[in-house]
């Protein structure tokens, strides 16, 4: 079965609103456990517009399935990260001022410096990823960096599911059988909810992990957030 981590980005972005601590990232987490959910992930950026440095020391000792960390490898995120020790580290190259991932790596452009970084994680025992485009040719470049995983950017799967779910997927298969050859973990993130999720994970062959935040922490506004774990649990099941 597909594993489930939620991104909790959008628990902090509706506490930094108000201030304060309500509501809080750590309960959240707590509780999407409790609810079934397989994994905890986060982008914390520099300018700590949702979640903080303190929210991502605080989580630590509170994650207790997978704890993921998302971001752009800056030294100070790699530095972090290098402490804190997640069970696994994804590197994407968002801008700082971005409102949301929106790209892959260039892994044949960036291969010496995903490489370089890539090989201090894993030197410190942490499962690595790599944000990548349904781009098949740039497989094997992200293989050549040592990563353990490439997590699929499926905004573009999203945007065109209600218009050829089809000719939408068919990249993201044609890029997962690539990772498949070259040994690579398959995660995949980015727009999916319970509209598009099902048919996703049901084609994708060895899909390890799904992160999803936006969707699902919008979702559980209407149906609570257990109601809304569990929904997606049954999205993945296979049976």
């Amino acid at each position: 079965m597909t594993k489930l981590s939620v991104n909790i980005n959008k628990i902090a972005t509706l506490r930094n609103a108000r201030g304060g601590e309500t509501p809080s990232v750590t309960e959240a987490a707590i509780k999407i456990q409790e609810f079934g959910g397989q994994g905890i992930t986060i982008h914390p950026r520099p300018d700590e517009r949702h979640i903080t440095r303190k929210d991502v020391y605080d989580l630590k000792p509170l994650v207790t399935t997978e704890f993921n960390i998302e971001g752009n490898p800056h030294r100070p995120f790699i530095d972090m990260v290098l402490e804190v020790k997640p069970e696994q580290v994804t590197l994407v190259p968002d801008a700082d001022d971005a409102i949301t991932s929106n790209a892959g790596w260039d892994t044949k452009k960036h291969l010496d410096f995903l490489t370089e970084i890539i090989a201090e994680f894993k030197n410190a025992g942490i499962r690595t990823s790599i944000f990548l485009d349904p781009t098949p040719e740039l497989v094997e470049y992200a293989a050549k960096t040592g990563t353990d995983r490439i997590e699929l950017y499926t905004e573009a799967y999203a945007k065109n599911y209600t218009l050829n779910k089809e000719l939408a997927l068919k990249p993201y298969y044609d890029t997962a059988v690539v990772a498949a050859d070259f040994g690579l973990g398959l995660n995949a993130g980015h727009d999916l909810s319970l509209e598009n999720l099902k048919y996703f994970a049901d084609n994708i062959p060895n899909l390890l992990e799904v992160s999803i935040g936006h969707a699902l922490i919008s979702e559980a506004l209407y149906m609570g957030l257990e109601n809304t774990v569990q929904a997606y649990l049954k999205r993945l099941a296979k049976w």
